[in-house]
């Protein structure tokens, strides 16, 4: 693990997003097409807003979602719509991508049909992971009903995942998928995220899920 600091989160989102299309590059350079998996939420936004824009061959690109709420993707808590409105546009609206929801009640009753679409674009090229306060990484919380099944090494390709204070079920993609990426980038903001960031080197991947992913990765802070 190597632990890069940046004074400001503007300037780290930047430097990231030309990290990731570099390694992109990298990696389409020697196969026919590259995995680039990242998260939902506020964090990454900007970071979408810069790498989007890259200049890469992004019709070779398949990207997908780290985890997911199961939600509609027009609702304002889709992962979905956000990498819809801020990534898959610009250039990079020539990537394909990997959907993570599929209208059903459950979870459940999709995941064959989605791990289908998931297991021929393995392993992940690049990917790009935050954390919470929590020490959750992708939908992977301490306390949630599936960890166990999540962090196990014989995990299959996407576990559902109802955990306490998340509203809707989710779907996530495995601690052993998410690790097997050959490039890992975790980014993380905040002093209070700091602080839980290194608390969690000295707890069990069950208490700090984030123990699961970090060997080999870069992990990127600014204030």
């Amino acid at each position: 693990m190597k632990f890069n600091e940046y004074p400001d989160a503007d300037m780290m989102m930047i430097h990231l997003a030309n990290q990731i299309a570099g390694d992109l590059n990298a990696a389409l350079h020697h196969e026919d097409r590259a995995c680039l998996a990242v998260p939902g939420g506020t964090t990454p936004g900007p970071l979408f807003d810069d790498l989007c824009a890259a200049d890469l061959p992004w019709e070779r690109v398949d990207v997908m979602l780290t985890d997911e709420r199961w939600v509609p993707t027009d609702s304002d808590r889709s992962n979905t719509k956000l990498i819809r409105e801020r990534l898959l546009v610009n250039r990079a609206a020539a990537a394909r991508h990997l959907p993570l929801y599929a209208p059903a009640e459950t979870p459940e009753e999709m995941l064959p049909e989605l791990e289908a679409m998931i297991a021929p674009e393995l392993p992940i090229a690049v990917l790009l992971l935050g954390m919470g306060a929590d020490m959750h990484t992708a939908s992977l919380f301490p306390g949630a009903d599936r960890l166990d099944e999540a962090l196990a090494s014989n995990a299959p390709i996407l576990v559902p995942m109802r955990a306490p204070g998340a509203i809707e079920p989710r779907v996530t993609l495995s601690a052993r998928v998410l690790d097997g990426a050959l490039r890992k980038h975790i980014v993380i903001i905040g002093a209070e995220k700091r602080a839980a960031f290194e608390a969690a080197q000295h707890l069990s991947a069950a208490e700090a899920p984030i123990r699961a992913v970090l060997s080999g990765a870069d992990v990127h802070w600014a204030p």
